[in-house]
């Protein structure tokens, strides 16, 4: 059935907007006129085709904390007994990001087809992560689809508010660095060459640091010059970003980012924190650990760390520990391991995982928040600093010129 984006109002005067399948734009029409809806604009949504297949993409990423809300509605609605199918439509024609909305519609009419839930979201990668589908998958696999939907969204608004939390409070000083680099750049490109003018006709030798921030200023004001750090530093970048991707580049990055005093810390304990946090989601959703390893591996985003659960993984399957490679790498600190191998003796691996990730998640909100209170007062001293390095060296030819006089 095809479907189609519309636009209009409700009885009411208010703008209306959605997407929904129809037979007809006429059909349509006549459903939504049902419904209190009047259509001023109709068009087919298009469905991007990917070599050859009916695999649809949606034009973007879904936003994450939407997707959490529709997943909590969904899961509502298949515990109150609504059948796949309506409770499909419901959400598509209920739902504000369009987005969403065509991809939930397309879900909808693969379904219908005959395809499982878990297929027909996995043909829309960039809305549905790995992880979300293998969860619906398992879900269907047990006829717990309500409860595994609850965690989904359970564990979807976690990790957003984790990040959001980190982004959150890394904004302040990032705003600081930025705001003292372009007072920096004002500074040599308009005031310094305007104040040094009066140095230009003296014979006096000027003081090494005034004659540095001269010759800097003037490299700043040359466009050439500029050109050419910045073409250099473009080049820089290029060959780090295609040295980061290959694959013993991505290592020595990623085990170069561990080892860093404290921002290495913190990298650690928000991977840690959702290697557990996934790891466990996944586990009492019922997906089998060894797969559930293949997904988390992808998740804490550091190749050192992938390996050593890749190094789980196989001892699991040779009938060993789970615990045990994770403590002979080192790379897990001793909580984690500890508290593995309690969960696996006691047979309660998903709730030693969710302390875990609670533990390090608490963790990392502590130290960002701290670190946050210590960058602050150090930035401002940075850029006190540098500005009173830029007037110091104006005003040493100045006295210097003054004791010559006298």
């Amino acid at each position: 059935m095809p479907l189609y984006e519309y636009k209009g109002f409700s009885a009411s005067g208010k703008a209306a907007k959605g997407v929904r399948d129809a037979e007809t734009p006429k059909a349509l029409r006549a459903q939504l006129r049902r419904d209190g809806v009047f259509i001023s604009e109709v068009k087919e949504a298009k469905v991007e085709k990917k070599q050859g297949s009916a695999k649809a993409l949606s034009s973007g990423k879904v936003n994450v904390r939407v997707l959490a809300v529709v997943t909590r509605q969904f899961a509502v609605l298949i515990r109150s007994g609504i059948p796949l199918v309506p409770a499909l439509t419901a959400l598509a024609e209920q739902v504000e990001d369009e987005r969403l909305a065509r991809v939930l519609a397309d879900v909808k009419g693969r379904v219908n087809e005959g395809a499982s839930l878990a297929d027909a979201m996995g043909a829309h990668p960039r809305a549905f992560s790995n992880i979300y589908i293998n969860m619906v998958r398992a879900g269907e696999s047990s006829g717990a689809l309500d409860v595994v939907l609850e965690r989904l969204a359970d564990f979807t608004e976690g990790q957003a508010e984790l990040k959001s939390k980190v982004i959150g409070a890394l904004i302040y000083p990032v705003v600081m660095v930025i705001a003292g680099a372009l007072v920096m750049f004002g500074l040599f490109i308009f005031v310094v060459p305007r104040i040094t003018k009066i140095f230009s006709s003296a014979e006096a030798q000027l003081p090494l640091l005034t004659r540095t921030l001269i010759g800097l200023s003037e490299v700043m004001r040359n466009p050439v010059l500029m050109f050419g750090v910045l073409a250099l530093l473009v080049v820089g970048f290029i060959i780090f970003r295609n040295w980061v991707r290959t694959e013993t580049g991505r290592r020595s990055f990623d085990a170069f980012k561990l080892s860093l005093p404290l921002f290495g810390r913190i990298h650690r304990m928000v991977a840690i924190a959702r290697f557990a946090r996934t790891l466990g989601t996944l586990l009492a959703s019922g997906v089998p650990l060894l797969a559930a390893c293949k997904i988390v591996r992808n998740v804490v985003s550091n190749e050192v760390l992938a390996e050593t659960i890749d190094a789980a993984a196989l001892a699991v399957s040779e009938g060993q520990s789970f615990a045990a490679p994770l403590k002979r790498s080192g790379e897990f600190p001793p909580l984690v391991h500890h508290m593995i191998s309690v969960g696996e003796q006691s047979g309660k691996l998903e709730g030693m995982l969710e302390n875990v990730a609670t533990a390090y998640e608490q963790q990392v909100e502590v130290t960002v928040g701290g670190l946050t209170s210590i960058i602050e007062p150090i930035l401002i001293l940075f850029m006190g600093g540098g500005v009173a390095t830029v007037v110091f060296a104006i005003l040493m030819p100045i006295l210097q010129m003054n004791q010559f006089i006298r």
